[in-house]
């Protein structure tokens, strides 16, 4: 049994995507609408930055279509520090500010570390400690990304593999790629898109990430990527999310919609 593969875009609102994406004379009260009319999942970054009103969520929840689902990038003061075991108090108000009103549209929660931070094996796992597996009623999944060599470790794996957290699979010119799989999900940032390409990402690469998120969601690992250790296959498969974010954003959605038309038809929204 495999998993679904989503496709999407980090955020909804830029200005760049109007006329490109968005058709001219869409309201920018209709964006959301629009964009989750034809992809199945939206990163929401705003949260990264500063809090957000339950009734923000609501609404947004309520302008998708049954079955679209919204990722959310935690905030960077429960990631932005020296010593990642204090963070509880952050963490606990980053869930609570209202996301719990997005509803069946919440999915995985991305924790971002600075391209500085390193990797403290015990700091870090006293941190994955504090992520806690619901929101209320609600089961929540968890993926980090790390941008420092250091946790190019399989010791790293070890720890989001027991606590079934997901290692963010990042595609960027100056930070490591961590292929290996640690949870029941995938969730990559693809960010090396170019808006010169129509299409954000040139035909041949959107295939051979299709094929690779194919073979996440299916339980294995596309074995071109590089391994830090042995991946044991999952046999119920693995949900995927994946996002064109950053360079070649102008195309981003573009991307998305042509990655969604390469994996089995069936995933789409």
């Amino acid at each position: 049994m495999s998993g679904q593969v989503r496709a999407g875009i980090g955020g909804w609102t830029f200005e760049p995507w109007r006329g490109v994406f968005y058709p001219k004379g869409l309201r920018q009260a209709d964006e959301l609408a629009f964009a989750s009319a034809r992809l199945p999942v939206i990163e929401i970054n705003s949260t990264y930055y500063s809090s957000q009103k339950p009734e923000s969520f609501a609404k947004w929840a309520a302008a998708t279509p049954e079955g679209f689902i919204f990722t959310v990038k935690a905030s960077r003061f429960c990631t932005n520090r020296k010593v990642l075991a204090e963070a509880g108090e952050s963490i606990d108000k980053f869930l609570n500010q209202g996301l719990s009103e997005l509803g069946d549209r919440l999915g995985p929660i991305l924790w971002q570390f600075m391209a500085t931070k390193r990797f403290d094996p015990e700091d870090f796992a006293s941190f994955l400690n504090l992520l806690p597996a619901k929101l209320g009623t609600r089961p929540l999944r968890h993926a980090v990304e790390v941008r420092h060599e250091s946790f190019a470790d399989a010791g790293f794996l070890d720890l989001c593999r027991a606590r079934n957290v997901a290692v963010c699979l990042t595609e960027h010119a100056e930070f490591p790629m961590i292929a290996d799989p640690t949870a029941d999900f995938v969730y990559a940032r693809l960010m090396a898109g170019d808006d010169a390409i129509e299409t954000g990402y040139a035909p041949d690469a959107l295939e051979a990430w299709a094929r690779r998120f194919e073979a996440y969601s299916a339980g294995g690992a596309p074995e071109e990527l590089p391994h830090i250790a042995p991946t044991p296959n999952l046999a119920a498969g693995r949900d995927v999310f994946a996002f064109f974010i950053s360079e070649g954003k102008v195309r981003a959605p573009a991307a998305a919609q042509a990655l969604m038309g390469l994996v089995n038809p069936q995933v789409r929204p």
